[in-house]
């Protein structure tokens, strides 16, 4: 299964501090144990949502909203994307990552959806859609 592990914003992220050598290191070295795992498919950090943008949508209208967004608590600054076998599998993982921030911090795991998940509404040709875009995507990471 995959899943999507989000790290949580903080004030300190969303203030722009940045991570000291240590946690850096910390990191680079957990990255690593993924990767020779084989569990890490991506991931990435965030700057803060100061220098993001929302988009609202309301029927066919767009409003576009500058940030920073407010509730900090309910922000991501960095996240990965996991293959694992389970959700306990992921569950152990994220014990074992050094603490993403200098004080308290969060780590929220989420499974990502999945074909089969979508049943009868996801017909024949959308998996035949699906397929040619994820071997499309692969082709252009391969080439760049």
């Amino acid at each position: 299964m995959r899943v999507m592990v989000l790290v949580k914003a903080t004030k300190d992220s969303e203030a722009g501090l940045m991570p000291s050598t240590e946690l850096l290191t910390a990191m680079g070295k957990f990255n690593e144990e993924l990767v020779n795992a084989g569990i890490m498919l991506a991931g990435d950090g965030l700057k803060p949502s100061s220098q993001g943008k929302r988009i609202a949508f309301n029927g066919a209208n767009r409003t576009v909203i500058d940030g920073p967004f407010a509730e900090t608590k309910e922000l991501v600054c960095g996240f990965w994307i996991w293959q694992v076998k389970d959700m306990a599998e992921a569950i152990e993982w994220v014990k074992r990552c050094p603490n993403p921030m200098p004080g308290p911090s969060e780590i929220e795991i989420r499974p990502v959806f999945e074909a089969a998940d979508f049943g009868a509404e996801f017909t024949p040709e959308l998996a035949e859609q699906e397929e040619r875009l994820r071997d499309k995507i692969a082709s252009q990471q391969s080439s760049s």
